[in-house]
């Protein structure tokens, strides 16, 4: 009876670590992060074109603004947000009519999300610089 009371088990430590997710789990997060930037942004990206709109110095203002290095990161994370969300929105479109559910295609369509994502952040960021 001793023996049972002194080997009581113990919590078991799962890692949740996202660095430990397959590659179609880390593309789950990412679109789910993605999104949330883009919502949390949506409210200052309405006011920089509202700004822009109005009149020629609110543009002219708004331009130099938006010019200087640090916004240019601004502006290529939320471009990158946006890019990412939209490619794997399309694949999990794809997905919800069951094509490419299996793991082999699954994977192959999560590294394309990825590498088809940044290729186009990395065209839109030639464009800003």
């Amino acid at each position: 009876m001793a023996d049972l009371v002194q080997k009581k088990k113990r919590p078991v430590f799962y890692n949740l670590s996202p660095l430990n997710l397959p590659l179609p789990g880390l593309v789950s997060i990412f679109h789910r992060v993605s999104g949330a930037a883009l919502f949390v942004a949506l409210y200052w990206i309405l006011c920089a074109f509202d700004a822009s709109l109005s009149t020629q110095r609110e543009f002219d203002v708004t331009q130099a603004w938006l010019s200087g290095p640090l916004m240019k990161l601004v502006l290529l994370g939320l471009a990158w947000a946006y890019l990412h969300h939209f490619c794997a929105g399309i694949r999990y479109l794809i997905l919800d009519m069951d094509k490419g559910v299996d793991l082999p295609t699954a994977r192959k369509s999560s590294a394309a999300v990825f590498v088809v994502s940044l290729a186009l952040t990395l065209m839109v960021g030639a464009k800003l610089w």
